[in-house]
């Protein structure tokens, strides 16, 4: 099987690469406890990738996939580069040990598929896991493998996520300093060209009825219990604090 590490490295190598879809799902229970999961569908590269994916997995990319690990069995793989991490790279690092990663690749069926899932017993513990993905590709190899440079995914901003019972929220607060050295980025044309044709997806499904959302792009389930906004992976990037919002239930 292939090593995790490549493996997951490829997957975004797929990402950077081709047009994709990004779904941020949350699933809260009446206690407050649930699961936050990232679903990336990288299906559109499978069926144009050709030579160029044989060549970056090899013998891997004639096989089907199915794999299934947690981001503790990477970091054994890579204690070695860990360690000659900052102390706070390490402590970004540390916030993903829990998280499941899934991968799913058919080269028959032009199926790509990766899942970034955990569990939660509070939504305040929650944080933009796309961004401390992006902590991950700085260790050997990583920035390597990706075309957009070691901070693909890193937007610049801090993401908060609050729920009481009454209410929910979703603020991301922007680090202008970080934003403008990401607009100084020798990569920063090839990635809005990138992202421009790629979408982000957030999914929320809550124990009670919504009674409002302040974004009036949210769409409803019909029982009113879930809601789905679609943004373009553009404003992820460039505009993250576009994707706040908050909820409020019914009594």
């Amino acid at each position: 099987m292939m090593k995790l590490y490549k493996l997951l490295s490829f997957s975004f190598l797929i990402a950077t690469l081709t047009s994709c879809t990004f779904t941020e799902n949350i699933y809260i229970n009446d206690n407050g406890t649930g699961k936050f999961s990232v679903d990336m569908d990288g299906s559109s590269l499978m069926a144009m990738a050709g030579d160029q994916m044989s060549e970056q997995m090899g013998a891997d990319a004639k096989k089907n996939i199915d794999t299934t690990f947690t981001f503790k069995q990477l970091f054994e793989q890579k204690k070695d580069s860990i360690v000659k991490l900052s102390p706070e790279a390490q402590k970004e690092l540390k916030k993903l040990e829990n998280f499941v990663v899934n991968s799913k690749m058919n080269a028959e069926k032009k199926e790509f598929l990766m899942t970034l899932s955990t569990d939660f017993k509070n939504v305040n513990e929650l944080q933009d896991i796309l961004q401390t993905i992006s902590t991950l590709q700085k260790l050997e190899g990583g920035a390597g493998a990706n075309p957009l440079g070691s901070n693909f995914a890193d937007n610049g901003s801090k993401l908060n996520y609050t729920y009481d019972g009454k209410k929910f929220s979703r603020k991301a607060v922007i680090d202008q300093q970080k934003l403008a050295a990401k607009a100084k980025d020798t990569a920063a044309d090839m990635s809005k060209m990138i992202f421009a044709s790629s979408n982000y997806i957030l999914k929320y499904h809550f124990p009670k009825k919504i009674k409002k959302v302040s974004n009036p792009a949210a769409l409803f389930s019909e029982d009113r219990k879930t809601i789905t906004i679609q943004y373009s992976f553009t404003d992820y990037m460039e505009n993250p604090d576009k994707l706040n919002f908050d909820v409020e239930f019914e009594k």
